[in-house]
Formats: structure tokens, sequence, C-alpha cells
């Protein structure tokens, strides 16, 4: 019998928390596919995998952990959210409260979010309100408000958010038949390293107190974790906050990651590394993603390609190891950086007339 997805709490009920179940909210996040990426795998010597966390109902990773935690406010008879937003949280949570018939206040920092976010936001109805600061001042703020008032906070500090966003380790491991030997993602509030270690852990059955804890393994292993940061927002590879994070990928651009603390454990407890990659790495690593292993991201999304591709370069991927990575959103999310050439110029078509013989000519066919 066909099976229809139904979102990640009813495909993983079992394995999360019960009061996720008393109102679930969904638009059928989670499923994504895992894509080989040959280009990679020549790069690298690896095996690799592409989680393409895109294909989110609104385009970005942001979709498991806000099913967890709208559904969770739902059931507490929740009127009112809000989340501070480099931009995808923003769109994710817009989207999933007026799922829920709620009311959803976004702060973003002042001129410092994609328009393809922005205007996901405002289409799906949300209370928009810029603020003079950056995301980490946005965040505080929000923490502040949902103490003082009825309002339900939906970041990754919230940790039903983590619950719904450990079920792209799940899917991993679904898909492979057993967990990678490394996975590898982009780090910048530092919320999805936590819930992928925490999803590679409780399928290994390494976590009997979390929920589902009795039921059996499903891995036999779990995965080196490997995270990087955008240099100019590298916190955590620093050793200490950075009061003017600046980087190309809007998505990681945070200088205070609310989870440090878990994600420096995930990359300790498994063996693993948090490192830095340059803009130019990063955007280079986008470039291979669209047009080579034909995966449109935004360039956030492209620091876990470009930190695999540093690290085989000097010598540090084992060869053959089986690899997967997440990329985490959309290449529309931000799309402006698709459109200009790797040395920052304006992409221009070519313009021909409209003959066949001119186009044949253009396309080098003659």
């Amino acid at each position: 019998m066909a099976h229809q997805w139904r979102g990640v709490v009813a495909e993983y009920a079992d394995r999360l928390p019960a009061h996720l179940l008393e109102r679930t909210v969904t638009l059928g996040e989670g499923g994504t596919p895992l894509v080989p990426a040959p280009v990679l795998s020549e790069r690298t010597g690896a095996d690799v995998y592409l989680k393409v966390e895109g294909m989110n109902p609104t385009g970005s990773f942001k979709d498991r952990g806000m099913t967890a935690a709208m559904s969770a406010a739902a059931g507490r008879g929740a009127k009112v959210v809000v989340c501070a937003s480099t931009g995808n949280t923003s769109a994710s949570a817009a989207a999933y409260a007026t799922r829920a018939g709620m009311i959803c206040a976004v702060l973003v920092p002042d001129g410092k979010i994609a328009m393809g976010k922005l205007s996901q936001a405002i289409a799906h109805g949300a209370r928009l309100l810029q603020v003079d600061g950056n995301f980490d001042d946005c965040l505080v703020a929000a923490r502040k408000l949902a103490e003082s008032y009825p309002v339900e906070l939906v970041n990754s500090v919230n940790p039903d958010r983590i619950e719904g966003q450990k079920t792209g380790a799940f899917e991993i491991v679904d898909a492979l038949g057993d967990a990678p030997d490394i996975h590898v993602l982009p780090v910048g509030n530092a919320g999805n390293i936590t819930a992928y270690w925490k999803g590679f852990r409780e399928y290994a059955g390494l976590c009997p107190d979390a929920p589902g804890g009795s039921l059996p393994a499903v891995a036999t292993r779990t995965p080196a974790m490997w995270g990087f940061q955008a240099a100019g927002a590298a916190p955590i590879v620093l050793g200490h906050p950075v009061t003017e994070p600046e980087t190309v990928a809007t998505a990681i651009r945070i200088g205070n990651p609310a989870s440090w603390r878990q994600a420096e454990e995930a990359r300790d407890d498994s063996g693993g590394v948090i490192e830095s990659v340059t803009d130019d790495q990063i955007l280079a690593a986008h470039r291979v993603l669209s047009a080579e292993a034909g995966v449109f991201v935004e360039p956030g999304s492209a620091a876990g390609v470009a930190g695999l591709l540093s690290r085989a370069e000097r010598g540090l991927v084992p060869a053959g190891a089986r690899v997967t990575v997440t990329v985490t959103g959309h290449g529309l999310k931000d799309p402006q950086w698709a459109l200009r050439t790797l040395d920052g110029a304006d992409v221009e078509p070519t313009r021909v007339s409209a003959d066949v013989v001119s186009i044949a000519d253009a396309l080098d066919l003659s």
C-alpha cells in the first residue's frame, strides 16, 4: 500500500517526546533526499552524499525543528510566537505559525537578512521588526520578550527545536542502513550540529533516557562530527564571541552561538572538528555544488562542503570513508551570489540574434 510522508513528528513519533503529538503542526517536512555526489567523492577520495535540506517546505532544515516547536506551543495553547533570525528561522516560523493559526513576531538584524528569506516571512504574515543590532542582540531581546510576556520562543534554544532537527540523522541512517563515518555541516547558532549528534547517538542506542530509549538501536555506530564556521563569524574556533560577525554566508553570521557548549560536546564526544573557512572557500564550494553537483544552495549551506574540500586538500579525509554532508538551505534563499562570477563581476548573458546559425555559433556547435 502506498505511503504518503506525514512529516517528521508523525514518522518518528515513537522516538520523539509525547507532548509533540497532542496537536501536531506540520507542512510535510522531512523525507529530504540523500543525494550521491560523485564530483565530491572524486575530489576527496571518499564516498560523499548530500542531505539536501533545501527540499523542505520553506526551503531549509529549520522546518524540522519548527514543526516540533510549533506543535509543542500549540499543545500548550499558545497564541503568539517569537524568534530572532538571520532569515531561515523567520521564514519557517512564519509559515508554521500561519498553519497553526498563531501570530508570529520576528526580530531580524537591520540590513542583515537575504531578500529571499525576508519575502517569505512577510508573505506568511509575520510581524517583522528590524532591530538596530546583530543576530545576538535580536536573540537576547526575543528571550526577554518570552520571559516577560505570554509569548513562546521558537529559536533553537527551545529544546523542542533540537528534537525535531535530530530526525535528519535518523533519515540518513535509514537511507544508508547505518551511520556514516563522518557527518559534515555548517555551524552558525550551532543547534544543528547539536541535534544531529543527538539523533545519531539515539539511533545507535546510546541514550536510553531519550524518548523511545527502549527501542532497539538502528545504527551500530556514530560518526565523527565535522562542523565549519565562516572565518568572519567563527567564535567557537576562536574561543570567544565575535562582536561584529561578518560573512557572505548570512545564515551562519552569528557571533555568540546559543548552542556553543553543546556543539563543543558534539565535536569532542564524536572525535570530530570545528574549523573555519573563508568566504572565498565558501563561494568556491557554492559554485562546485551548483555547477558540478547540480545542487543549488545558499552560501551558508556551502560552508560544510568548503570545509570538507579544505580538509581533503590537506590530506585529512580518510580514503574511502562514507561521508554525509547536510546542505541546509535552498539557493533561492540568497540567489545574488549565483549571478556573480568568482571575481565578483555580474554575470551577463551572451546576446545573439534570433536565428539558429547565430545560436549554434554561440554554443560552439558549428
